[in-house]
């Protein structure tokens, strides 16, 4: 099971993200998540303060970071919205959501990150339990499409809200994608 974190203040004006925390309402937000998720099942996540708040404001055991589900490297565009990316280097914006092995900000490329987020997710599958992984909508979106087989220019046809829960199943070496971007009921009523 996936989950993008809680919203922030970037992710609410389309900002690449950087290392920033849960405000206020994003903390609130994560808060409604405490007993819609499954217990039992480890607890892991990306490194940055926004997965770990959000499994804590969540109410999840102590989560493991586990760096292969790290935000995307956006380079010289983290912290900046997208519509200001978009006016200043428009064509860099083009080939960064056409061509996956594209890195215009000098960051990581949608194949590297894919690249990395595949080899997690096959690790996954050889494992005994569930997991849930607190993390970032590109690892989200990367994670589906692996899962799928679905080239890789389906990343951008993935959306995924905060606090959006992707269910996925190994059997066999194999992944099913069980739910996408569904926010546990508590979550909804909050």
């Amino acid at each position: 099971m996936v989950v993008r974190h809680a919203p922030t203040a970037a992710t609410r004006t389309y900002a690449f993200g950087a290392d920033e925390g849960l405000d206020e309402d994003g903390r609130a937000a994560a808060a409604a998540l405490r007993g819609a998720l499954p217990s039992g099942y480890e607890v892991l996540s990306g490194p940055e303060r926004r997965c770990l708040q959000t499994a804590q404001a969540a109410g999840l055991p102590a989560a493991t970071v586990d760096p292969a589900l790290a935000e995307c490297d956006h380079g010289a565009w983290a912290g900046e919205t997208l519509e200001v990316v978009a006016a200043r280097e428009p064509e860099a914006v083009r080939a960064w959501t056409t061509d996956p092995d594209a890195r215009p900000h000098g960051g990581e490329s949608v194949a590297a990150l894919a690249a990395r987020v595949a080899a997690w997710l096959d690790g996954q599958a050889a494992r005994e339990g569930g997991a849930i992984a607190i993390t970032h909508a590109g690892v989200v979106k990367a994670a589906v499409v692996h899962a799928l087989g679905a080239p890789l220019h389906a990343f951008w046809r993935v959306d995924v809200a905060p606090l959006g829960v992707t269910e996925l199943h190994a059997r066999d070496g194999r992944w099913t994608l069980t739910q996408t971007n569904m926010k546990p009921l508590a979550a909804v009523a909050g």
